[in-house]
């Protein structure tokens, strides 16, 4: 015990001296010894993971500086390929959050290690799991696997990606000390047993290398759960094990797979966990997290939290699971994960247990804890003058004519809407069937609500009754192509089969209008009607700018802009009934809000805000 005292004392000053560098020279990091090593010395890894596009990039300092006050001495984040890559040839690493750069320079400075887990499979709950959505219009091509057309694509992406951050290893004079192979890779292979072990190793091998070809130099990982190190391991390079609570377990499983010693790594340590629509919103106890922190600190096991700082899926970023009851578990808005550090960045009840805890371990001094950023509300809360029927903003639109209803990646779209429109030349009425749908439809008959179509409930058949020359139109939203899991390669959206009303199919004339919603549309007068998909458009001032929260409690399903910021879902059936509008996107003065209300089952005039999110209230 007294050996690993001095050890991690001796660690500690090598950190002090390490923050007050700022990583102004060029360093090592290196694994040996049963150790990780900083310019030659022993140092623990405590880490919290953080990422960056969940986050708005003003904030990014004050939650690094809420990591140190923890205690944690790394950060840890997922690159998402298609967060960087939204379209073939197109890229950006420097607008808004997708600065990566400047969030790795920012951690530095603060005198933090930077692990990253570049992927180019990231999972996260992110959509997709960071591919691009568009790999999929290449019929060659399948994600994940030892396919040329995926492993060239995949080999641009990481050659890209280390051009920007590559000169910010710690061997060039920068924080990034570790560099993730793919991502629990054992559980894929696991998964997919229709894929001979030899294609996995190669796909796996494949990547790594690219990794090392595009210059990655700094030690590299892996992570799975312990019982996946087979499939997941790579020889000469360290496994790490997620959610292991074992101590045991743990140092087996590594000391197997990496010639008899450590270091001990929990890559994955949970402190809380994610969360879908309709189901209820995960909490874990301060008490047993603080417990498990306790486990490693005593035991020299290093460590990562999973989330230490959830943030938020804006836009259309959020990802989607299932299980044997639904086809699809779309994940909520708020990534706020019961993390120590909440979605608004404040420090929980978790999040001082662990501070005092840490501080009872680590001789170095642990600074106090940064102030929140303020809270504000909308006196009177947001009235919405202006609304817009999307059934008129499509008379503004071509549509693409198909004979068969075509998928949004044919239709050269991501994310968002799309309304399918038939016209009928004789009438028909009976059970109208999309088992193609993905994932959610609003159904109408010559404009008039006839109900809804929901993936997630496996609710694919409803009755329709169709007039002569009626029209059915169906608005069809993708809400997160699903992130982990064999299913990972089935990630089409809109509608990928048959439409059939009595088991007729129904060919001919479709009609798409596309509406990708991930801008904020300009403001339109007209009226709003009940059950028709409706923009709405409106305008507060403020005097003084700080973080809020918008109730949509009152609202039914769809999606929010502030100045141009797209928040993210609501969707009344919860568990999530509010939106994170951050005071960094806001201003002194005039606001714009627009709100695209799919249900529109009441007709809206404003929206409450308040300072307290509601996160654990379903309907």
């Amino acid at each position: 015990m007294k050996n690993t005292i001095i050890k991690v004392l001796w660690a500690m000053s090598l950190l002090v001296s390490f923050y007050q560098l700022g990583y102004a020279q060029k360093s090592t990091f290196e694994i040996s010894d049963g150790s990780f090593h900083y310019n030659g010395e022993a140092v623990p890894i405590y880490s919290g993971e953080m990422h960056y596009a969940r986050i708005p990039k003003a904030y990014w300092g004050h939650r690094l500086k809420m990591m140190k006050a923890m205690g944690l001495n790394t950060v840890a984040t997922y690159v998402f390929w298609n967060y960087h890559n939204p379209s073939p040839g197109v890229w950006d690493f420097s607008s808004g959050n997708k600065d990566l750069r400047e969030f790795i320079k920012t951690a530095g400075e603060e005198g933090m290690f930077v692990i990253l887990r570049p992927g180019p499979y990231a999972c996260a709950e992110w959509e997709f799991g960071g591919y691009p959505w568009w790999l999929q219009n290449e019929p060659s091509l399948e994600v994940r696997a030892n396919n040329q057309p995926f492993l060239d694509s995949a080999d641009v992406y990481i050659q890209r990606l280390a051009n920007e951050v590559k000169d910010l290893q710690v061997t060039q004079g920068g924080p990034i000390v570790m560099v993730q192979v793919e991502n629990e890779f054992g559980s894929y292979v696991s998964q997919r047993t229709d894929i001979s072990n030899e294609a996995h190793r190669a796909y796996y091998d494949a990547i790594h290398q690219s990794l090392m070809d595009a210059g990655f130099e700094v030690p590299f990982f892996t992570s799975d759960g312990t019982w996946l190190f087979e499939g997941g391991a790579i020889p000469g390079v360290l496994p790490t094990a997620n959610g292991e609570g074992n101590i045991t377990n743990l140092k087996k499983a590594i000391d197997q797979y990496h010639d008899g010693e450590g270091p001990y790594m929990v890559a994955e340590f949970y402190p809380g966990w994610l969360d879908h629509w309709g189901e209820e919103f995960v909490r874990i106890g301060k008490d047993q997290i603080v417990a498990q922190t306790q486990k490693y600190l005593e035991n020299d096991v290093n460590f990562n939290f999973y989330m230490v700082h959830g943030g938020t899926n804006f836009g259309f970023t959020s990802g989607a699971n299932y299980d044997d009851r639904h086809d699809i578990q779309p994940d909520i808005t708020s990534y706020d994960y019961d993390a120590p550090i909440s979605e608004a960045g404040w420090a929980t009840e978790k999040y001082r247990g662990i501070r005092e805890l840490m501080k009872q371990y680590v001789p170095y001094e642990v600074p106090e804890i940064p102030a929140q950023i303020p809270l504000i509300t909308v006196d009177g809360g947001i009235e919405l003058a202006h609304s817009l029927s999307l059934f008129d903003l499509k008379e503004h639109r071509e549509p693409v004519i198909s004979d068969e209803p075509m998928t949004f990646e044919a239709l050269g779209q991501g994310h968002g809407y799309v309304l399918y429109s038939k016209r009928f030349n004789q009438p028909i009425n009976g059970k109208l069937k999309i088992p193609g749908l993905r994932d959610y439809a609003t159904v109408y008959v010559n404009g008039e609500f006839v109900g809804t179509l929901n993936r997630n409930s496996n609710i694919y058949e409803l009755d329709v009754n169709i007039p002569f020359n009626g029209r059915l139109e169906l608005l069809v939203e993708n809400m997160g192509r699903i992130n982990y899991g064999a299913k990972i390669t089935e990630n089409e959206k809109g509608i990928v089969s048959a439409v059939t009303i009595n088991d007729y199919e129904i060919t001919g004339n479709w009609e798409h209008f596309k509406f990708p919603l991930d801008k904020m549309s300009a403001e339109s007068s007209g009226s709003a009607t009940k059950g028709e998909p409706t923009l709405y458009f409106g305008k507060f001032t403020l005097n003084e700018v700080g973080d809020t929260f918008l109730d949509m409690k009152a609202w039914g399903k769809g999606i929010v802009f502030v100045n141009g910021h797209h928040l993210g879902r609501y969707w009344s059936i919860g568990p999530q009934q509010t939106l994170y509008l951050p005071g960094a996107w806001l201003k002194a003065g005039e606001n714009e809000i627009c709100v695209f209300e799919q249900l529109n089952q009441s007709v809206p005039s404003s929206i409450l805000t308040t300072k307290v999110p509601v996160l654990e209230e379903l309907k």
